[in-house]
């Protein structure tokens, strides 16, 4: 087990003797992003610990929550505690005798690696669950997305202390920005900021800008939303363009503050 000296609950920790190559000799302070085992409890038996940021924790455990199926919506859980230990964070879910006993039949026992994507799926099926997605074909301006890619650098606090972390956004149709969550796993990000979308107005017209690659199952988690737009600074892979096409989201990958690739439903984005 690691020492508890080298756990940290707060999301950032201040080194005061780091050592630059261009003056080795000289000391100086610098912000580094934390990393905490975050356990996540239901009903009182551990489900999985997650490697992740010590903030937004009830964004995060109502995100998780959600996209990976252990409850059906908002309403199935009834409370949340965060105890922060020596040796990491527990929250402490509770959820619905329904949902609970569900989750029984899904044995899952890890510890999640920063940037975990399956958390444990026992199953392809679990693995490759498809949401249900609402029909609606609302239309982007590729003016208001790169308004929205210029918003999303600015606002990334964390980021700009640490150089360490990914973020997640919801912008309005018009580039504005509405949400944004921080994380040291790309994953944890994404689940921080459905977790508050969740319990904000998202509207059918907004959309995600993501600041990593776009994975499979960043694509399914933003159905969820029944959101119809993905903004991914890096590359997508395969399999997230074939699943956004088939759940009629577009998929854009290497943006940038001039330019960006689409890769699925171009007919929504108006020049």
């Amino acid at each position: 087990m690691i020492s508890s000296k080298f756990i940290q609950t707060k999301e950032t920790v201040t080194l005061s003797k780091v050592h630059k190559s261009s003056s080795i000799k000289d000391e100086v302070q610098e912000d580094i992003a934390e990393e905490t085992p975050i356990a996540l409890i239901y009903n009182g038996i551990s489900h999985v610990v997650m490697m992740g940021s010590p903030s937004d924790l009830e964004d995060f455990a109502v995100g998780f929550s959600v996209t990976e199926g252990v409850v059906n919506d908002l309403s199935d859980i009834y409370s949340i505690e965060i105890n922060r230990k020596d040796d990491g964070i527990e929250l402490n879910i509770k959820i619905s005798s329904e949902c609970f006993a569900r989750l029984k039949e899904v044995r899952r026992n890890l510890t999640g690696r920063t940037g975990c994507g399956l958390c444990g799926a026992e199953s392809l099926s679990q693995a490759m669950r498809i949401p249900e997605v609402s029909i609606s074909n609302p239309q982007f301006y590729s003016k208001h997305i790169l308004k929205a890619l210029k918003n999303f650098s600015n606002n990334q606090k964390l980021q700009k202390k640490t150089g360490a972390t990914h973020a997640s956004a919801v912008f309005t149709a018009k580039g504005e920005i509405k949400i944004i969550r921080e994380d040291v796993g790309r994953h944890i990000a994404l689940d921080k900021l459905i977790g508050a979308s969740l319990k904000a107005k998202i509207s059918e017209s907004d959309f995600v800008i993501t600041s990593s690659r776009a994975s499979y199952e960043m694509v399914q988690k933003i159905a969820y939303f029944n959101l119809k737009l993905l903004v991914a600074i890096s590359a997508p892979t395969g399999l997230a363009i074939r699943m956004a096409e088939s759940l009629g989201i577009t998929l854009i990958g290497f943006a940038r503050e001039a330019r960006y690739t689409i890769y699925s439903h171009n007919q929504r984005i108006i020049e």
